[in-house]
């Protein structure tokens, strides 16, 4: 009998796979209602949070509310954020895209408007204002694709912070471990064809997969990898 896939026993969501209990310390999102006219924060707080790659920063507001963003790249404590559709373009700021200038760094994007924010967060990240369109504006994500907007969707001033937190090597495998663990992410990430039988339907000595990769949409779950209800396999030909 053979076990359950490594994808399968993330899903049953046992205490191996589960994110660290109160390892987060703050949730990163917009307020939920967009501000009309303009809003004064100021940075009273920097925060290191082992649950996000970036520094987060705490941000009070005139009427004393407060709320925890990323910082950018550049800010610091006492710097002054301005908040809605007739804020300043300052460093940290948040404002709909259609109010940002072409060529602006953003960071923290929404990708519909009053998500709180979804793209370009992690450590170092940074999209890139386009164009504006009569109805969207074109935005230029880290991955160099182009996607349109709503231009009422928010976004952030500048790049996240702690761009250089890739460039010192990890040496070894168990301070890996600790690093994606902390962040609940899977790692490492092992080819099927490496896997014993019992583990992997791909899994066995020749190291490739010995069989079609391509699955009935039915298959029991212990099957279903590879190319699922696929409409055609193979290399297309040319011409």
């Amino acid at each position: 009998m053979g076990k359950r896939l490594k994808q399968q026993r993330r899903g049953k969501g046992s205490n191996a796979y589960r994110k660290p209990p109160n390892h987060f310390k703050a949730d990163v999102n917009f307020r939920s209602r967009p501000i009309e006219g303009r809003a004064i924060g100021e940075v009273v707080e920097f925060i290191d949070d082992p649950g996000h790659s970036a520094p987060l920063m705490r941000v009070r507001y005139e009427d004393f509310s407060e709320n925890i963003l990323f910082a950018p790249e550049g800010i610091k404590i006492g710097d002054r954020i301005f908040e809605g559709n007739q804020a300043e373009v300052a460093l940290g700021s948040i404002l709909p895209l259609g109010s940002i200038p072409d060529g602006m760094l953003i960071y923290n994007i929404e990708s519909r408007p009053g998500d709180g924010g979804k793209m370009a967060r992690v450590a170092g990240g940074y999209a890139t204002i386009k164009s504006h369109l009569e109805n969207a504006v074109n935005v230029l994500l880290p991955s160099k694709k182009a996607i349109d907007l709503d231009p009422s969707c928010r976004a952030q001033i500048g790049a996240v912070a702690g761009g250089g937190l890739t460039s010192q090597p990890i040496m070894k495998a168990g301070k890996a471990h600790y690093i994606w663990h902390a962040t609940n992410q899977k790692w490492p990430v092992n080819r099927g064809v490496k896997s014993n039988p019992v583990d992997h339907p791909f899994g066995g000595k020749q190291h490739h997969k010995g069989a079609s990769s391509m699955v009935s949409r039915h298959a029991p779950p212990g099957s279903k990898v590879g190319h699922i209800a696929a409409r055609r396999v193979g290399r297309r030909k040319s011409g």
